[in-house]
């Protein structure tokens, strides 16, 4: 595989061959609203096998997994130890080769003029234009050529290129590129940090690093070559141009986001935290308590905000401010915030996190989400917090001494005295539990006032992670809950008979595997509106049905 393998996938700058299909440009022109030929379905039982692979010598393979079935798959090898990442494609004939390099040539310029206003998928238009132009000529393909050849179109020109696999690998976390002739470095769930043997060459990486940012509405340029951006589906990406500001030339990181978003449930059972503390963030949050949630790189601080925000109660105005899109409400009072920089090189244009923050307060929201805090916003969000709106957000520190050191100096300035407006204060780090990288809420803190006498914060450490046990104690009573309990004019019963319902919900969720994002926000809303109905539905054991006649 590698380099002499995408040479085969079309990802070449060769120059123009006569050829059968010298008129092509001047014949699809032509094609006018007809109807739009498609591939017959290919199956792998009939045809012939579109990969031929072998496991290379001295390698032994740990596992193989479609991601892309029947075009791509994922062998992962060991030689010495050592794991590494193997994306295997169809290899092409000479023949397929070249096709594939005509098709490619004159179907960039073809595409280019297609009037997409109809709302035509771009896979149909691009297969009918190639189906067209081998008709048109009478290229003798057989379905399994034209099944290869029509996945590197799609591959390069609809989809991500040579990342394509990567992309659609459920497994993959970050994508890492570090420059010329490097191999990508992955981050895999199983796998941890593993390498691939996908490289490019320096004119192909600078065009790969355009062609991304360009997805994503960005420009780069050797006069901006770094870039912010998120790409169609929701992935954050970080890419460089040129070796100005990298040595070893052009890079990219990419963050995969995760189509399915996870929920209080997949915590759960990832063990990030128990069912005890998400009934207690239920509550909470459905009272209208403000918590940030803090740790370190990849901890799991948005993972954490984005799942226990399906508690804000339903109908509720709901206003999100983020860099990159990665928060997911399930909310249709939802209004989704995102900066923009400069779109000049005198700086107008500029839509900061602190200039959205300033017009949501007008807006008048329930609840501000703030995907993380770092600067001068961070005041204006406690300031917000001062004049009773309800936010959550998250920001980078590993502990309750961090998360106020950094608050209180520059360049944020939170004035001591409205630290106390912050309620809650949960600590997310990433470790290792039997050599498996996890994460975990290390702790979760209430903030209580202020001492009269020393001016300190004081705060209530309510839950704390044990390392030992890989498990999770409750310190002592609620500060928070007894609030809520004294505001909602609840004895201590009504309290805890609250809490025991919540939990059976979460609980009874987790032992059916009812996960997903919209069947959770389902239960979560109806609960909100009639408990008593989701705690009969769970007693007749007729949830999933409940979720279905609703969803």
């Amino acid at each position: 595989m590698g380099r002499e393998q995408d040479e085969q996938t079309g990802n070449t700058d060769t120059e123009s061959k006569p050829s059968l299909l010298s008129n092509a440009f001047t014949a699809l022109k032509s094609i006018r609203k007809k109807e739009l030929k498609t591939l017959p379905p290919y199956d792998p039982a009939v045809h012939e096998s579109l990969i031929d692979y072998e496991v290379p010598d001295s390698y032994t393979e740990l596992e193989r997994y479609w991601v892309d079935e029947p075009y791509a798959f994922i062998s992962i090898l060991q030689d010495m130890g050592m794991a590494q990442y193997r994306v295997v494609e169809p290899s092409l004939t000479a023949f397929e080769k070249e096709m594939l390099e005509q098709g490619y040539e004159y179907l960039q310029d073809i595409l280019t003029m297609e009037d997409t206003k109809s709302g035509a998928d771009k896979e149909i238009i691009l297969t009918h234009k190639a189906l067209s132009l081998f008709d048109r000529y009478h290229a003798s393909l057989e379905l399994p050529s034209l099944h290869k050849i029509m996945y590197y179109l799609r591959r390069n020109f609809i989809n991500y290129g040579r990342i394509h696999p990567l992309m659609m690998d459920p497994y993959i976390e970050d994508i890492s590129c570090d420059g010329i002739d490097i191999p990508i470095f992955l981050y895999h769930t199983k796998y941890h940090n593993i390498m691939t043997n996908i490289s490019f060459e320096e004119s192909d990486l600078n065009s790969f690093v355009i062609n991304l940012c360009q997805k994503s509405g960005k420009q780069i340029s050797v006069g901006e070559p770094m870039v912010d951006a998120t790409l169609p589906g929701g992935s954050r990406l970080q890419a460089t141009l040129g070796k100005e500001v990298t040595t070893r030339g052009s890079s990219f990181t990419i963050r995969k986001f995760k189509g399915d978003p996870l929920t209080p449930i997949d915590l759960m059972k990832f063990k990030t935290c128990n069912t005890e503390m998400m009934a207690y963030f239920w509550l909470a949050i459905e009272n209208k308590r403000s918590i940030i949630f803090a740790g370190g790189t990849a901890s799991g601080k948005t993972s954490m905000l984005n799942a226990v925000s399906i508690f804000i109660t339903p109908l509720s105005k709901v206003i999100s401010i983020e860099d990159t899109r990665e928060l997911t409400l399930h909310h249709d009072n939802w209004i989704a915030g995102l900066t923009r920089e400069s779109i000049t090189v005198g700086g107008a244009g500029d839509v900061s996190m602190y200039d959205l923050l300033r017009a949501a307060l007008r807006q008048r929201p329930e609840y501000i989400l703030v995907g993380e805090v770092r600067g001068v916003e961070a005041l204006t969000l406690f300031q917000a917090m001062s004049t009773g709106h309800t936010t959550y957000s998250t920001m980078h520190a590993g502990d309750v001494k961090t998360v106020v050191n950094r608050l209180e100096n520059e360049p944020i300035n939170v004035p001591h005295v409205m630290m106390q407006s912050l309620d809650i204060l949960c600590i997310q780090m990433q470790t290792h539990v039997n050599d498996k990288r996890v994460r975990r809420t290390q702790s979760i803190v209430e903030v209580t006032g202020l001492d009269p006498k020393t001016g300190n914060i004081r705060i209530n450490e309510l839950f704390r992670w044990d390392p030992m046990a890989d498990s999770f104690n409750r310190a002592g009573d609620s500060y928070v809950l007894n609030n809520v309990m004294q505001l909602r004019g609840w004895d201590r019963n009504n309290l805890l008979g609250e809490l025991n319902n919540r939990q059976s919900v979460l609980d009874y969720m987790g032992e059916k595997n009812i996960r997903d994002y919209v069947s959770v926000s389902v239960v979560v809303q109806a609960y909100s509106t009639n408990p008593e109905l989701v705690l009969e539905a769970i007693g007749n054991d007729t949830l999933q049905e409940m979720i279905s006649q609703t969803a």
